[in-house]
């Protein structure tokens, strides 16, 4: 008993000879034992404790979380991360809008020019993917009659079918590519033009 009071004594006391910004934690050990310190020991890091003042009082409980609550936090805090990254870009997208147009027929204009050179790919895209599947159409003609005519089918015929195949595969691809972009373009101007009314009225 009086050494238990003996330790009690030269706890609070070491907490009164502390700067008024001082920490001191307790802790309990694995046999129920109660400590008191400036630091945690490595091996009780993962225990709870209390945090207290120079005076004793309890500043905050610190109680270490379950496995399951880890992984609860982890992902609460990952997702608050995202929500305050997204409303910082939200927040600098707006500056930029107000900042580069004056009214809502600035932002039809700039989706106009934008759009124009896709559309002049688009336009060439579907011209030469219209000629490549006139010259398959004439190849896959050519390989029927002679397949009704029991004709051999040459090597060379057979090759330019292969790459006249590629090739309209090719130039499909690029126009959807292109198709896909002008959509993008046309929703992220309309999208950019209601938003713009939301910030200002015009």
């Amino acid at each position: 008993m009086q050494t238990t009071k003996l330790i009690i004594a030269l706890t609070f006391g070491m907490m009164f000879s502390l700067p008024a910004s001082a920490k001191m934690y307790k802790w309990v050990d694995d046999k129920g034992t109660t400590h008191y310190g400036e630091t945690i020991p490595p091996e009780y890091a993962n225990k709870d404790r209390v945090e207290l003042n120079k005076d004793g009082r309890v500043m905050k409980k610190i109680g270490i979380l379950t496995p399951e609550e880890r992984l609860a936090k982890k992902e609460a805090d990952a997702k608050k991360l995202e929500q305050d990254k997204l409303a910082l870009d939200q927040k600098r997208h707006d500056a930029t809008l107000t900042n580069t147009y004056s009214n809502s027929d600035e932002i039809d204009l700039a989706r106009k020019r934008s759009l124009q050179q896709i559309e002049a790919r688009i336009t060439s895209q579907q011209s030469q993917l219209k000629m490549a599947n006139t010259n398959l159409t004439g190849l896959q003609q050519e390989a029927e009659k002679r397949n009704l005519a029991k004709k051999p089918m040459p090597e060379s015929l057979q090759e330019d079918i292969h790459q006249s195949q590629s090739q309209v595969a090719r130039l499909q691809k690029n126009l959807d590519t292109s198709m896909a972009e002008k959509a993008t373009v046309e929703a992220k101007f309309d999208a950019d033009k209601v938003r713009y009314k939301e910030l200002t009225g015009k």
